[in-house]
């Protein structure tokens, strides 16, 4: 007589949906972009291992990926601390940002597509809801994904990918612009003209107004930047 067997677990072990190393590097990123990692402060491997919780060959890995990002730097007598943006360099940050922007925003309203259009409202709608309730990260990422989505729609994968390549840096500078004062009215009515510009099929007026919100921004980053600068002397 045969017997019935139950069914075997299965024996794979599930993947977690991040390792260590990634989970360390989104922490240390966090901590750069809140600033409790001032520019110009040094990041001790000893520390940073009882702070997160991981093994020397994980910060070291975590530190070295940062550097290619340009959020730290490594100093011959010092080692390595949280690398400092100039002013300068966050203008020109925000120029190849205007140029990029501005033109992808031209394309997609020429293009006319409603499924991106409606992407684009999505992807703004979550904007004003994470500044509505003061999650910075939140606006972060939906900015990060509006911009995505934006070039995405106007077929400018090449100028995405120069824009990506720049993303963990425009992301520290959006950190700092997105909490001064006024700009979680500022930032959206701008944003929100873009959009309005894009449904309307005007592509002179989505390439002005993704110049001018990439204007606006940069100025409030390079007096922020500059007022740094000038404490540290």
């Amino acid at each position: 007589m045969t017997t019935l067997r139950e069914p075997m677990e299965p024996l794979r072990v599930d993947r977690p949906a991040k390792t260590l190393r990634e989970l360390a590097l989104e922490k240390m990123r966090e901590a750069i972009f809140s600033q409790r990692f001032k520019p110009g402060a040094r990041l001790v491997e000893r520390d940073l291992c009882e702070q997160l919780g991981v093994s020397r060959t994980i910060v070291r890995e975590v530190l070295r990926h940062l550097e290619t990002e340009g959020l730290v730097a490594t100093m011959q007598a010092r080692g390595p601390i949280v690398a400092r943006t100039t002013a300068d360099q966050a203008r020109q940050i925000y120029e190849i940002r205007g140029v990029l922007e501005g033109s992808a925003a031209r394309a997609c309203a020429e293009q006319q597509d409603p499924a991106a259009i409606a992407a684009l409202e999505a992807c703004f709608a979550r904007i004003k809801t994470a500044y509505a309730g003061a999650d910075m990260p939140a606006v972060l990422e939906a900015t990060t994904e509006f911009y995505r989505t934006l070039f995405a729609a106007a077929g400018k994968d090449i100028a995405w990918g120069i824009v990506n390549s720049l993303t963990v840096r425009i992301n520290h500078l959006r950190s700092m612009t997105i909490q001064t004062s006024g700009r979680s009215v500022d930032g959206p009515a701008q944003m929100q003209r873009i959009v309005e510009a894009i449904k309307a099929g005007k592509g002179d007026e989505a390439n002005a107004a993704a110049l001018q919100h990439v204007k606006s921004a940069s100025a409030i980053a390079q007096r922020l930047l500059q007022e740094q600068e000038e404490a540290s002397l």
